[in-house]
């Protein structure tokens, strides 16, 4: 350990999370019920032994908490993962470019996709 000298640790993505709870003072069934994402994985999540969880659950954490999905993909990995993806990977690319908007473009963004998804305004028929 280093004497005199303070050590700053990065607050980790479990952390940030469960004082977002906290802070609201909802329980995880609470979370749940808002967003779908079931308890048991919410605590794996808060307690790190899910370090990166899925960016969809991101999205919905980010959203039931007001936090910065940006900050979020960055804490869980994903923005480095994707940096370190196939040059010209598709997956890759949008997620280095979700990462750098602000939470209004985000939200842009994924109206859109469900838009294409839903086949709406594309002239094609919707997927599934």
């Amino acid at each position: 350990m280093l004497e005199g000298k303070r050590v700053i640790m990065a607050e980790s993505l479990g952390k940030k999370l469960a004082a977002a709870r906290a802070a609201r003072n909802w329980s995880l069934r609470e979370v749940e019920r808002r967003t779908g994402i079931h308890n048991a994985h919410l605590s794996q999540i808060e307690t790190g032994a899910i370090e990166r969880p899925a960016p969809n659950m991101l999205w919905a954490l980010a959203e039931v908490y007001e936090l910065d999905l940006a900050e979020l993909m960055r804490m869980s990995g994903h923005v480095e993962a994707a940096a370190k993806g196939t040059p010209g990977s598709v997956a890759g690319a949008a997620l280095r470019a979700l990462g750098e908007m602000s939470p209004e473009e985000q939200e842009q963004v994924l109206q859109f996709m469900n838009e294409l998804q839903e086949g709406k305004g594309t002239g094609q028929q919707p997927r599934g």
